[in-house]
């Protein structure tokens, strides 16, 4: 999925977003993620899972990179 982490909306539909974009996570109390774009997601998945989603990729990244 190159530097997309798949998450989930409120109603239950997946789709992807581009970690690269992430500017930042907040719990309102729904898990929104805001985009460098300023566009914001809300999404079912927690501010952990967001983030370990991102560190997976991150990860994955590296790994390619060498």
């Amino acid at each position: 999925m190159g530097e997309m982490i798949a998450v989930t909306k409120l109603n239950g539909k997946r789709f992807v977003v581009n970690a690269e974009m992430i500017r930042y996570i907040e719990s309102t109390p729904d898990t929104m993620i805001t985009l460098s774009t300023g566009d914001k997601v809300i999404v079912q998945e927690s501010i952990d899972a967001i983030v370990q989603l991102t560190i997976e990729y991150k990860r994955q990244l590296n790994i390619l990179s060498t």
